[in-house]
């Protein structure tokens, strides 16, 4: 009786059965926030290399690619990026910042939608892959306001033909920011609208 017992669980685990409750990859995409306060304490280049895969990972536009990276590791740069972006003063406390840039003329069709589009799906790579390593982030717009376009260009020296998106701080979090419940069953139509 034993014998089959053990079997049983055997067969739950592998059918997924077993774990299915406390899948960590749901459990990421759940607890997943954003994080505007931060220790201060330095983020690993290992950590930013591993964040940066996980972003590249995302899917493309007949994969295309259209993006490249900074990571910003640079105290003097990150209270710079700070100081003259209005929604980013949390990069003063940040460990690390990685700024997404899309690159139109890469994206399918050279469409500029085709790499803002790819672009996003990256971040929210990048986003999961901080959470998962038990740090915090958070998107903060320069596309599409052309003022802080122009100063993330400055700051980091990016050609005018490329978009910075988004500028993300990133470091070790104090706690103080939750995850939200964001379900809502009203929002789900199933078949139709």
């Amino acid at each position: 009786m034993k014998k089959y017992f053990i079997f049983f669980f055997i067969f739950l685990f592998i059918s997924g059965v077993a774990y299915s409750q406390d899948n960590e990859t749901i459990k990421t995409i759940k607890n997943r926030k954003s994080v505007r306060h931060f220790t201060g304490d330095v983020v690993s280049k290992d950590d930013l290399k591993k964040i940066l895969e996980a972003g590249m990972c995302a899917p493309t536009a007949v994969n295309k690619q259209p993006w490249n990276f900074i990571a910003v590791t640079d105290r003097k740069i990150l209270d710079e990026l700070a100081d003259k972006l209005p929604s980013a003063k949390m990069l003063f406390q940040a460990g690390a910042a990685i700024i997404i840039c899309a690159l139109p003329e890469k994206a399918y069709n050279n469409l500029t939608e085709f790499a803002i589009i790819d672009c996003s799906l990256a971040g929210e790579n990048i986003l999961l892959a901080v959470e998962s390593l038990g740090l915090g982030g958070i998107w903060t717009a320069a596309y599409p306001d052309n003022d802080r376009m122009n100063t993330v260009r400055k700051i980091l020296n990016i050609p005018d033909n490329i978009i910075p998106l988004c500028v993300m701080p990133i470091g070790k979090p104090t706690g103080e920011d939750k995850p939200k419940e964001k379900f809502d069953e009203k929002n789900i139509h199933w078949d139709k609208w």
